[in-house]
């Protein structure tokens, strides 16, 4: 890529996006940013990165953010790296299909949207990068995060079948799959598991007294729980790497679940995965 370095960063309110958005600036890169609050667009434009509002669940924010971005670069976008997305945690039989519909709607159909806005964009320069921020839970499923996990398992199975079909163009897709990373996720949650999740009425009142405490407290204490920057060193390679990879899993126990999935026989690798609280 000559010239400035130009990328899209979506979801940089918090966490992983917040601080690769920061981070991809401090590198050189001309930084578009998202976030749906007008005080987290403040906080990133007084950072020195053009931000804008975005909420993939509303169409005509994914059309007016790449009309915008498109008419500052002059037409021309380096890289996408979508990361916006939230987690609706509940029992699968709890999950009320709207709720479902929403979780995909943010995390998946909107996704798709801007991605596909900005396909033509990279076929005209013969050029560009697509990062998803998926997760560990694309690739292994784990209790009272269905919603979550059927979004990720859709993204992965439509981006790498979207990465064989660029193949040859100067496109290049490339899937993050964090485990347990340092964000607001789990706080962010809460609000989507009181409005949809009947907790108190469930035949799984008992398990989510400890899913509620887990929200409430911000997610999963574990040591194994890294900071925003290992995310962000797999996504410069990403979005630099002559040959960058297709998946990038990040957290070691991100890294156990997938070499387990690998030599357990299914029965026992999902029994394992069912004993986890």
């Amino acid at each position: 890529m000559s010239g400035l370095r130009t990328i899209i960063v979506t979801g940089a309110s918090s966490g992983i996006g917040a601080y690769c958005a920061r981070a991809l600036k401090d590198d050189g890169w001309r930084v578009f940013a998202t976030a749906r609050k007008p005080e987290d667009i403040a906080a990133l434009e007084a950072d020195g990165i053009e931000a804008f509002y975005l909420d993939y669940r509303e169409p005509e924010s994914i059309a007016a953010l790449v009309e915008a971005v498109l008419e500052r670069t002059g037409g021309t976008l380096g890289a996408l790296y979508n990361n916006g997305a939230y987690a609706q945690a509940g029992a699968v039989e709890d999950l009320p299909v709207e709720a479902l519909r929403e979780q995909f709607e943010a995390n998946f159909f909107g996704w798709h949207d801007l991605t596909r806005r900005i396909v033509p964009v990279m076929r005209a320069q013969a050029h560009g990068r697509i990062v998803h921020c998926s997760s560990i839970l694309g690739l292994t499923p784990v209790k009272w995060r269905g919603a979550y996990a059927a979004s990720k398992h859709a993204l992965e199975g439509l981006m790498l079948c979207m990465r064989a079909e660029l193949q040859g163009s100067g496109i290049h897709v490339s899937l993050i799959e964090p485990g347990p990373i340092q964000s607001k996720i789990a706080s962010n949650g809460l609000y989507w598991f009181l409005k949809n999740i009947d907790h108190e009425n469930s035949v799984h009142s008992g398990d989510y007294a400890a899913q509620l405490a887990r929200l409430r407290a911000g997610g999963s204490t574990s040591r194994h729980k890294l900071k925003s920057d290992a995310v962000y060193a797999v996504l410069r390679h990403a979005l630099l790497s002559p040959r960058p990879r297709p998946h990038y899993v990040v957290t070691l126990p991100a890294r156990i679940g997938v070499v387990l999935k690998r030599i357990l026989p299914a029965a026992l690798f999902y029994r394992v995965l069912a004993s986890q609280a």
